[in-house]
């Protein structure tokens, strides 16, 4: 009897169940299907794959960094000011977060629950119409403006959350080894793109109304014209936030499920052959349960997999362990702290472009150009760098290394910040601000995504991600409701008390350091001899070595 074949399969991600749909053994099926994923050379394939994964990073980095730009368009046309009332805009900002909270944990569930396959690209979808209703609100009698703006983001943020874990894992279990580290960092990577693309975005809008906004020498002349241009541009800016979605839409929904799920999740192998021979002979519905029989009393192998099914008990028997539990926790425990800092400080962005002269300016037109360059000039000297070199020696130095010391260098960056904090002049103070911004990425903000998607077995590696990732975002939240007041601490309207929490933000990097020891390095090594050596769980990809001492499945591994 030939193997199972299951549905779905396009150019960014390969149907490698199908390759060896012909051969009866489950585990033999199992091993050689996972050795051609393992072992595949870097080719365009994978860089498809990544460009279909990213652009959901990208739109999501796009959505919340063009609401920084956004909230001082929308202060000129709904209150006469060059920004948001702080409550508005700190409720304005958080709504996201929260929704982000609520969609990692879901989708991080639902996709071991369900499967990858079936909601991947649901999430983009809910992006779309998060992102859509924005630009089509406007306020009413019975509603203002931000009332409706935080009922759209905190929808775009469970749309947002959705995608963290689901593109991790599914990029992880398609990865070649050799380079998972790397790959996996250029999907998140995507993010410095996507601020690029806030702020080019909304230097063109300004631009176009240049002559309209130029007329308004104060915000409390932007009226009549202006308020139309103004209300016209932060539309515009957060609208084409929808755009790069759509282009991935198509190769989210057509995906096959991971090999990985399909062999050691799911186990439906019998039921999904006995449905494709239905559906090919003509006839619907579901296959009955004397066809599903036949096709697995035809199975030649006896053979098992070895892989135990996931539960709650089995879940909570599991992470209660501490030689289990401990990764877990390092994980999350480890996101958290550099949430708080990552998210504390682009709150900051007014105080460095104020700095450096870029913000501040009472003319409509030019302090919004400035605002727009000078987020260009922060997002081109750190982010951007940062994410890149990070995707360059992530699978040389690992994991570990890269995030132990990028959390002691910021430990070291912030205690200079914030005890010779009145010693630093402006251009001290944005140089230091840009070297933050850079380990913060060629470090953990980018290990934080990738580990969680690697250390975990395969039944629960999107919950565990989706935790990992949600305690960031509370981390996030806490940054920018708690932490965040503290800066205008004794002096309302001011900065007095940044440097103490610069001091905070540096405590907070010390504790990301000590618990940075708690994960393991995952540079270079199967997803399944890290659920062997982390998980003791049985690796059926190396159950018939030959007589080398080298799985079968590894020498027939062909490429993509």
């Amino acid at each position: 009897m030939s193997g199972i074949k299951t549905s779905g399969g396009n150019a960014a991600f390969h149907n490698f169940v199908n390759d060896f749909a012909h051969i009866s053994d489950p585990n033999e099926r199992r091993r050689m299907a996972l050795a051609k994923i393992d072992n595949a050379p870097f080719s365009w394939y994978h860089v498809r794959a990544i460009t279909v994964a990213g652009i959901g990073f990208f739109t999501d980095s796009y959505d919340i960094f063009a609401i920084n730009i956004a909230v001082t368009m929308l202060g000129y046309t709904y209150f006469g000011k060059s920004s948001l009332p702080t409550n508005s805009d700190t409720a304005v900002k958080v709504a996201t977060s929260g929704g982000t909270v609520v969609g990692q944990l879901f989708f991080g569930w639902i996709a071991d629950i369900i499967g990858r396959k079936r909601i991947y690209g649901i999430e983009l979808m809910i992006i779309m119409i998060g992102t859509l209703g924005q630009a089509l609100s406007g306020p009413s009698h019975a509603i203002d403006i931000i009332g409706i703006l935080i009922f759209w983001r905190v929808i775009m943020g469970i749309g947002i959350g959705g995608d963290y874990p689901l593109s991790s894992i599914i990029t992880s279990e398609f990865a070649t080894t050799k380079w998972r580290g790397a790959i996996m960092g250029a999907v998140f990577a995507n993010q410095g793109w996507g601020q690029l693309a806030a702020a080019i975005v909304a230097l063109c809008v300004t631009a176009g109304y240049k002559d309209t906004l130029s007329a308004a020498t104060s915000a409390a002349l932007c009226t009549g014209d202006c308020q139309i241009a103004t209300d016209r541009m932060w539309r515009v800016l957060i609208g084409l936030g929808a755009v790069p979605a759509c282009v991935a839409l198509y190769f989210r929904l057509t995906i096959p499920e991971t090999p990985r799920y399909t062999f050691d999740v799911s186990r439906e192998l019998e039921k999904g052959a006995a449905d494709i021979q239905k559906y090919v002979s003509g006839a619907y519905g579901n296959a009955k349960d004397s066809e599903i029989k036949a096709i697995r009393d035809a199975e030649t192998s006896p053979v098992e997999l070895d892989v135990p099914k996931a539960s709650f008990s089995d879940f909570w028997a599991h992470f209660s362990q501490w030689k289990h539990g401990r990764i877990l926790i390092g994980t999350a425990f480890a996101w958290f702290f550099l949430d708080v800092a990552f998210y504390g400080l682009g709150l900051n962005n007014s105080t460095i472009l104020a700095a450096i002269g870029y913000a501040g300016q009472a003319n409509v037109y030019t302090n919004l150009y400035n605002v727009c360059v000078g987020n260009l000039i922060l997002i081109c000297a750190g982010s951007i760098p940062g994410y890149w070199f990070a995707v360059a020696t992530i699978d040389i130095v690992g994991r570990r290394v890269l995030q132990l010391a990028g959390f002691l260098i910021l430990t070291i960056l912030f205690c200079i910040i914030g005890f010779a904090y009145h010693r630093i002049n402006g251009h001290g103070l944005l140089g230091l601000y840009v070297l933050c911004q850079l380990f913060m990425n060629w470090g953990p903000n980018t290990t934080t995504f990738i580990v969680p998607g690697e250390c975990y077995p395969t039944r629960y590696r999107s919950t565990a991600h989706g935790i990992s990732a949600a305690s960031g975002k509370v981390g996030a939240i806490i940054a920018q409701t708690a932490i965040a007041p503290l800066r205008t601490r004794g002096c309302p309207g001011g900065t007095c008390w940044l440097n103490h929490v610069m001091e905070i933000f540096a405590l907070f990097m010390l504790l990301g350091f000590f618990v940075s020891f708690l994960i393991p390095e995952t540079k270079r090594q199967t997803l399944e001899d890290l659920c062997e050596r982390l998980h003791g769980e049985y690796n059926t990809a190396r159950a018939h070595p030959d007589s080398e001492g080298e799985s079968t499945g590894d020498k027939k591994a062909v490429e993509v």
